[in-house]
């Protein structure tokens, strides 16, 4: 028997997690409803401007010479563009590198190699090393799993014919959205954050941010924001919020399109959200008082502290199904008023994130967006499922753990056919995989006393918890054992 001041306590922590997992729902209900209409297109430049394009490249065996051929595909003036690859590789991407780099060179194209053999800062250290040698005002930015299109660099550079803008960002593209479930979810997922959150935020005037790659800074913005700093998993979110803070526009550039490689394993794909996690919650504790102090509009703060801290919400719905269980055993907690009200506003607000990525679809194809509807559904599990590993980037961020960057493992898999199991980068099982399904475990047994309770309005979530953990578990060691040489022979 639970003692009574215990049930109060674990009530209220059930109702201050709920409270604030309620704050982002409803948040996502006003994104989606305060989009503005379609965006005004710049006209051309004339002249063109000098344009650097920085390329931030570790260890890319797969994917490097698809990007340096992008790049040099890009329909520009020859005599207009300074390329910089910046290659902190310790394999033979260097050669490769080395090799592409000669031919253009030998195409006309100024291309600058620079390599780096100690890795301080990450690619937050490599791109402030290079500082110094950008040729002309404006650089843009792409990682080594992106491919911009022919058309990019005319599309994008006419927005900074404002004097105001600092930063152009672009949306982007999946290459193999439809290789797998997983990837299909990741570009829903992705699809929402663009179309609806940044665009949004960008018509509106609220801060957003510079998402890493696929966009253009104009060189002064940097500068004034203080530089590339590596205090950070997320240097381009610190940056962004810097820059702003200075008086530089942030824009979205939502018909621009940028496609990029989707990670093909859930191992990746945690890997990758570990280190968004860890790096928003770690701009949250070094921007938001200085976020608080700025002479900005509250609702502008308002929306940077929810932007800032959205992952939080991953570790909030931990807690709440480790409290689910000891509540339940408590006859009349699901009948107490507070319950009761937390329960009826908490469901609303849970409908907002699947409404915005819903919106999403809609406005991206507006033919076919109805088909697609089932995986807003599926996009809910593998969020719930990813919640244990982005909780404890949430609380290595709060806690000032060493900054560490561990890069995501692309392996140019586009399409179906392609095949990532036997190829260098691959990543091993982790322990958190006990933690997932333990939780699973932990839903069924909720579940259980749900039944024997009867307060079947906390069952729709235990079941996304159940699924969610089961799904992202199982997935991470079937992919381990398909990495196995010795299973892949007998399955086969």
């Amino acid at each position: 028997m639970i003692p009574l001041w215990l049930v109060w306590v674990l009530l209220g922590l059930n109702s201050l997690a709920a409270g604030w997992l309620f704050c982002y729902g409803m948040n996502a209900y006003w994104l989606t409803a305060h989009r503005r209409g379609p965006e005004q297109i710049p006209p051309p430049l004339d002249p063109w401007p000098l344009v650097t394009v920085q390329l931030p490249i570790f260890n890319e065996l797969y994917v490097a010479q698809r990007l340096i051929q992008a790049v040099c595909a890009l329909d520009y003036p020859q005599d207009r563009l300074h390329i910089q690859v910046l290659d902190d590789s310790t394999d033979e991407t260097q050669r490769i590198l080395k090799d592409q780099i000669s031919y253009y060179t030998a195409q006309g194209f100024s291309i600058e190699y620079r390599h780096r053999t100690d890795r301080t800062g990450y690619k937050a250290g490599a791109l402030a090393a290079a500082q110094e040698s950008i040729k002309g005002d404006l650089v843009a930015i792409f990682d080594a799993d992106f491919v911009p299109p022919h058309a990019w660099l005319k599309q994008t550079l006419p927005y900074m014919a404002d004097p105001t803008v600092g930063v152009v960002q672009t949306r982007w593209g999946h290459i193999n959205r439809d290789y797998s479930l997983l990837t299909r979810l990741q570009a829903l997922g992705i699809d929402g954050h663009f179309t609806v959150e940044q665009q949004c935020r960008s018509q509106r005037g609220y801060w957003l941010n510079f998402n890493g790659t696929a966009g253009v800074w104009r060189v002064q913005a940097i500068v004034d924001g203080g530089g590339w700093q590596a205090d950070t998993l997320a240097e381009d979110m610190d940056l962004s919020y810097r820059a702003q803070l200075r008086g530089w526009r942030l824009v979205y550039a939502q018909h621009i399109v940028t496609p990029a490689e989707l990670p093909v394993t859930v191992g990746a794909y945690k890997l990758q959200q570990y280190r968004w996690a860890k790096g928003s919650i770690q701009c949250a504790r070094k921007l938001l008082p200085r976020i608080g102090k700025d002479s900005s509009p509250w609702g502008r703060k308002i929306q940077a502290y929810l932007h800032l801290t959205a992952y939080s919400a991953h570790p909030l719905m931990v807690l709440i199904l480790l409290l689910s269980w000891p509540l339940l055993t408590v006859d009349w907690v699901p009948k107490h008023p507070i319950s009761m009200i937390w329960g009826t506003l908490i469901a609303p607000a849970t409908l907002g994130p699947p409404l915005l990525y819903v919106a999403a679809q809609r406005d991206l194809y507006p033919h076919t967006w109805l088909r697609g509807l089932g995986t807003v559904v599926l996009l809910a599990i593998l969020g719930t499922g990813i919640s244990l590993s982005n909780t404890l980037a949430v609380g290595s961020a709060l806690w000032g753990k060493k900054v560490q960057f561990l890069r995501t493992p692309k392996f140019a898999v586009q399409v179906r056919q392609d095949r990532w199991q036997n190829k260098r980068y691959r990543l091993g099982l982790e322990p958190l995989v006990l933690g997932e399904l333990a939780l699973c475990w932990y839903s069924l047994q909720g579940i259980q006393w749900v039944i024997w309770t009867g307060a079947y309005g906390i069952l729709p979530f235990l079941l996304l918890y159940l699924f969610g953990y089961g799904y992202v578990a199982g997935l991470t060691i079937w992919q381990w054992l398909q990495q196995n040489p010795l299973f892949a022979k007998i399955t086969t």
